[in-house]
């Protein structure tokens, strides 16, 4: 049986592989949701704290914002095609 082909996506400092087979994205949306939403609760933590770290809450900010555009790219892979 051939191998699902796979792609790669540059999402900031990391090189995501995209699957092809909607299962193989299903599945990495699940993480990819997991992730989004520990980040939320980390960075509510985080801004709760006088003494946090703005450059470290920064960054999380933006690693959530990749998330979502992943997770969004992602769910658009998951539509099929209509011929027009």
């Amino acid at each position: 049986m051939p191998r699902a082909r796979r792609y790669t996506l540059r999402f900031g400092p990391r090189i995501y592989a995209v699957p092809l087979e909607p299962s193989e994205i299903t599945r990495q949306l699940v993480e990819l949701r997991v992730e989004h939403r520990d980040l939320d609760v980390a960075i509510a933590k985080l801004a709760t704290d006088p003494s946090c770290d703005d450059l470290q809450l920064k960054r999380m900010k933006v690693r959530k914002l990749r998330l979502k555009d992943m997770i969004a790219y992602l769910e658009s892979k998951l539509i099929p095609d209509l011929d027009a």
